[in-house]
């Protein structure tokens, strides 16, 4: 799919205070690849593909994300550690900083859009520094007909600077020269003093996470999702490297998408997309072959490091654990055109528990399934975000609080509705750690997890039998096809049964205390999907 060199009829950037700059539209995949290699930005794998060193931030930076507070946000909001506060007047500092910073420069434009739903189409212009960033935007957002570039006007506005580092930053409301911030008024997110590019995904993200459901009454999801042959769709919330892409990539099942959708009244589950950016730490074409083969031309591998014959070592993390890898979605073969369906049967909350503690597939009930959706728990690993290099247990709402400027019920309670109006089973799939915690135990096997899942699509678990487990109360599969029984009740599976009784209590301790500041606006029925086990009971009163 090749597209389109097309500059619009309001090509006039000048009306962003962008003044003497050599602009370039719209270019082709390959012209970006092109003129990045050429000014010394990037060089190619041994099969073509372009790899890029986004410098100093190789992960989101979360603590300099913020939303400007303003008449229309201030109620809205959720504002707090993750939705942080900045003032309009600081915003048009930062604004026209970045738009003097980028005059006089020769930048890249990009016109895409975003919801693959028509009904909710959101049109984007992302103006970058780099030209590799332009080609990100390219692989990421959807691709317009070159007929539909003629005429285009943006609803949001992006102007990404990594070369931009804000002066006298504290005077300006931030912690540190680099800042992605949304201004829901203006329609505008800027980025400065960060190359890494999930930033301009994350931004323009985040803006339709306030939107959709304060505006439209559709749910947002930071989840994948895909389509089997009789139209039912299985969506997949986790993340990042809980398995998410990797999970919803099926021989048997077409890709929706890999990482947000929104589903909307009539029960449409809609791409928000029109690209992947999967990890690629220690990938291999045997473990996650959908993603190894879309690394082709077109693709964009950030910092990865080479082997001496121009091969990629997916081994290597010594950038970082987080590599990535963004590419279109029509890289995969096996996809959903257009990226929207209809008929969400199942849904699983993926979870990599670096305790070993949760059993590998378990069903959860209506008061669970809010539960753990507003627990959102795994463990975060190491690479994702600046400052964390090794796996530690947390807790992020919604399987995607950094995103997520509203309150987790107000997404909780939409889910838990529309969940209840399609009738759908949730179930908690853990492919983290087995026979012991990180470092003792090992991860389960990735057969294993996609066993459990083929069998829930297929039906096979509807009428299975249930063991419920003593301190969490999840309803755990006796058997289950392709998978070794004893895996299946995780105390099973560690030498010293105490040792495992001892850390689920301590995990469902955490639960307990991460729950309390949403247990005021919880029901009982969600607050009853808990651990059974909290400060006040004893674990002999439910064995």
């Amino acid at each position: 799919m090749k597209q389109q060199t097309v500059t619009p009829t309001n090509s006039d950037l000048s009306v962003y205070n962008l003044k003497n700059v050599t602009a370039h539209w719209n270019l082709s995949p390959e012209e970006l690849q092109r003129i990045t290699i050429e000014k010394g930005m990037g060089k190619e794998t041994n099969n073509g593909t372009l790899a890029v060193n986004t410098g100093k931030y190789t992960g989101r930076s979360p603590q300099d994300r913020f939303i400007v507070k303003d008449d229309y946000t201030k109620d809205k909001v959720w504002w707090g550690k993750t939705n942080k506060a900045i003032s309009q007047e600081n915003f048009d500092y930062l604004q026209s900083e970045i738009e003097k910073y980028l005059s006089g420069k020769e930048i890249y434009v990009r016109d895409s859009y975003v919801c693959a739903d028509p009904r909710f189409k959101t049109n984007v212009r992302t103006v970058t520094e780099y030209p590799w960033s332009n080609m990100f935007a390219y692989n990421m957002f959807l691709r317009p007909e070159a007929k539909e570039l003629e005429n285009f006007q943006e609803e949001w506005l992006v102007l990404c600077a990594p070369g931009y580092e804000a002066k006298n930053f504290e005077k300006h409301g931030l912690r540190q020269g680099n800042f992605s911030v949304l201004n829901f008024s203006k329609k505008i997110a800027l980025i400065g003093g960060s190359a890494y590019t999930g930033e301009i995904k994350k931004g323009i993200f985040s803006s339709l996470n306030f939107i959709l459901p304060v505006e439209r009454d559709v749910l947002p999801m930071h989840c994948s999702a895909n389509v089997g042959k009789d139209g039912d769709t299985a969506i997949f919330f986790g993340l990042s490297g809980t398995g998410k892409t990797t999970l919803s990539a099926d021989p048997d099942r077409k890709l929706i998408g890999d990482d947000e959708h929104g589903w909307a009244d009539d029960n449409s589950i809609f791409n928000f997309e029109g690209g992947c950016y999967a990890k690629v730490i220690d990938l291999s074409e045997e473990k996650e072959p959908d993603i190894y083969r879309a690394i082709k031309p077109g693709a964009i591998l950030e910092n990865v490091i080479f082997k001496d014959n121009g091969e990629v070592d997916y081994m290597d993390s010594s950038i970082t654990q987080n590599t990535r890898v963004s590419y279109p979605i029509y890289h995969i073969d096996n996809i959903q055109k257009p990226s929207y369906a209809v008929n969400p049967t199942n849904i699983f909350f993926l979870t990599c528990d670096a305790f070993g503690v949760l059993p590998p597939v378990s069903k959860l009930t209506p008061g669970q399934a809010a539960y753990h959706f507003i627990s959102g728990y795994t463990a975060k690993v190491a690479g994702t975000e600046a400052g964390i290099t090794e796996p530690v247990p947390s807790f992020s709402a919604c399987f995607g609080e950094p995103f997520m400027p509203l309150h987790p019920t107000v997404y909780a309670e939409m889910l838990s509705k529309k969940m209840q109006d399609a009738g759908v089973n949730v179930w908690l799939i853990n492919t983290g750690w087995s026979g012991g915690p990180y470092g003792v135990g090992s991860r389960i096997k990735l057969k294993y997890t996609r066993a459990m899942i083929t069998a829930i699509l297929e039906g096979k678990l509807d009428k299975a039998e249930f063991n419920q487990h003593p301190i969490f109360g999840l309803f755990m599969p006796k058997e289950c096809d392709g998978v070794p029984t004893e895996l299946l009740d995780p105390m099973n599976t560690w030498v010293d049964k105490a040792a495992y009784i001892s850390k689920s209590i301590q995990l469902a301790h955490s639960f307990h205390l991460n729950f309390e500041k949403f247990a005021s606006q919880a029901s009982n029925q969600i607050i009853e999907g808990g651990p059974l086990i909290d400060e006040h009971h004893h674990l002999n009163d439910h064995i």
